[in-house]
C-alpha cells in the first residue's frame, strides 16, 4: 500500500551556482539566476510504503508523518531565502530537483523503520512542473 500526504510552503531562491560568472549561470538559469532571487509556493506529497498494521490499519501514523514534515521541511524551509537561510542550498543550487533531494534526506531516517520505507517525495514548484524522487540508486 502507498500512503501519501501533502504539505506547502512557500520559499524563494536564486539557481545560480557560485563557481560560475553571472553570464554563466544567467546562459543556464535564465530569469531564475536574478541574484535578488524569486520565489514559489511549492508542494510536496511525500508517500510511504508499506502493509496497513493489523492493529491500527495504518501504513503509518498520519500525525507521526505530519510532524516529521513540519519539523524537518517546513519549519526550516517556509519563508526563507534557502540560498542563505537553509543548508545546504548555500553551496548546493536549489533547483526543484535538488530541494527533492534535500526533502529526501532530512525526512528518509524518520520514516524507514521495519515494513515501512519512503517511497517517494514529489516536490511541485508550480502546478505544471513537479520533481519525482525516489531514493538515490532507485530505477523504476
Amino acid at each position: 500500500m502507498f500512503l501519501t500526504r501533502r504539505a506547502e510552503f512557500s520559499a524563494s531562491h536564486v539557481c545560480a551556482n557560485p563557481s560560475l560568472s553571472e553570464a554563466e549561470n544567467r546562459a543556464l538559469y535564465g530569469d531564475a539566476a536574478n541574484p535578488n532571487g524569486h520565489g514559489h509556493n511549492y508542494l510536496v506529497e511525500v508517500t510511504v510504503e508499506g502493509e496497513a498494521d493489523p492493529v491500527t490499519g495504518m501504513v503509518f501514523d498520519l500525525r507521526e508523518l505530519k510532524e516529521v514534515l513540519n519539523r524537518e521541511v517546513i519549519e526550516p524551509m517556509d519563508h526563507r531565502f534557502l540560498n542563505r537561510e537553509v543548508p545546504p542550498f548555500d553551496r548546493v543550487v536549489p533547483t526543484t530537483e535538488n530541494i527533492a533531494r534535500e526533502i529526501w534526506r532530512r525526512i528518509q531516517p524518520r520514516i524507514d523503520r521495519e515494513g515501512v520505507k519512503l517511497h517517494n517525495v514529489r516536490l511541485y514548484e508550480t502546478a505544471d512542473l513537479y520533481v519525482d524522487f525516489a531514493g538515490e540508486g532507485a530505477r523504476r
